[in-house]
């Protein structure tokens, strides 16, 4: 994988960048869909590589696991045969999965022990078995596996949790040097920076983080709760950090807000489940506020879902006729919904991306922030 960053934006610490692996170039900053069991959910591929078009989607490692399997997926020959899907994919190592399940994991040196979601049996991550686990499933940039921390956390558990994330990281680093490739095409490697909502710790991780000379790096355990000011607080201090010849990526990061804010400090990918679940509640993102297109008062409006035609569906169809479809409970609502949301997305980072490009991104972004700041 190679990073080349092109330009920084003068008035901020916002980055436009290009990233190539083998299958193809990633411009940033980039917002990749999240297709968690191998699709990317409600959106046929066709429709997500010609209208939404993103270079590069999310897989989850916990869910592939678990369904189809892993051997399943290599007799396809990866993720990418498997789905139909010829650009890029990252492979979040489950990490983040294994801290929502709470009352049915635990957790020790040696890894967690889990309870599946889908039939209750059980299961045991290793930082080894997971980088096997993502071998197989042939991700063009893979995570380490670390410890999710929720919000509120104490200190002393926050600090034990990131030196054990960072031990687990050596572990991961030495199997993969140990595991070959499964595919004709290389694997990124990018490790994860913990420590909560305590500065001293984002700041030891992130030191640590920054030493392991990995291709790329991560900020997990952030978005689970916390203010967003802590969000934004915890990020700056990481990005200051982080290597500027390597991406960043902020894991699970968010609303649209939330994206240009972080932009705006240094990040240079983000991925989040938002724009597809709340589509599927008929909340639509727009450059102008957010819509619930269930109220009444769209009843009648036949004006195009978003007059901006990011997708071939805003001016496709009216808000009224979403109207109805969300009220009889078509699927082919929460479809159209889900297109214009993750278009959404893609054009605000590309966006952002020129606007860095042009110089002015700090206007633009203030001009963005307090439009999309409101509820149409």
């Amino acid at each position: 994988m190679k990073f080349d960053l092109k330009i920084t934006d003068p008035k901020s610490k916002a980055r436009a960048g290009e990233i190539t692996t083998d299958h193809g170039t990633i411009e940033t900053p980039i917002f990749m869909p999240v297709g968690t069991v191998g699709t990317v959910k409600g959106v046929h591929q066709s429709e997500l590589k010609d209208e939404i078009n993103p270079d590069i989607i999310l897989g989850n490692t916990y869910h592939l696991y678990l369904r189809p399997k892993i051997d399943i997926i290599e007799q396809a020959g990866g993720l990418h045969k498997f789905m139909n899907w010829d650009r890029n994919i990252l492979t979040d190592s489950g990490g983040y999965q294994v801290y929502s399940l709470s009352g049915r994991r635990k957790i020790n040196e040696e890894g967690v022990r889990f309870k599946s979601h889908i039939d209750g049996s059980y299961h045991f991550f290793t930082p080894e078995n997971v980088m096997e686990t993502q071998r197989s499933i042939g991700a063009d940039i893979i995570m380490a596996f670390d410890e999710c921390t929720p919000y509120p956390c104490d200190f002393s558990y926050a600090r034990r949790s990131m030196h054990m994330t960072h031990r687990w990281l050596k572990r991961c680093i030495n199997h993969l040097e140990k595991t070959p490739l499964k595919y004709d095409y290389n694997q990124a490697f990018f490790p994860i920076v913990q420590g909560s909502t305590y500065k001293d710790l984002r700041k030891q991780s992130a030191e640590f983080i920054a030493s392991v000379g990995a291709e790329g790096n991560a900020i997990g355990g952030l978005s689970v709760g916390e203010p967003a000011e802590e969000l934004y607080a915890m990020t700056e201090i990481v990005c200051e950090i982080l290597p500027e010849d390597k991406p960043r990526y902020l894991m699970g990061v968010g609303t649209p807000i939330n994206i240009l804010e972080n932009i705006a400090l240094g990040v240079d990918m983000f991925d989040c489940v938002m724009p597809t679940r709340n589509a599927r509640n008929g909340m639509l993102f727009t450059a102008h506020g957010t819509i619930n297109i269930k109220n009444k008062k769209w009843e009648n409006d036949f004006s195009a879902i978003d007059e901006m035609d990011i997708t071939f569906v805003d001016t496709m169809y009216s808000k009224a006729y979403l109207r109805h479809l969300f009220a009889a409970k078509e699927l082919l609502g929460k479809q159209i919904a889900t297109i214009h949301n993750l278009g959404f997305y893609l054009w605000l980072t590309r966006e952002a991306r020129k606007h860095i490009l042009a110089g002015d991104f700090t206007e633009w972004k203030d001009k963005m922030v307090n439009q999309m700041n409101k509820r149409l």
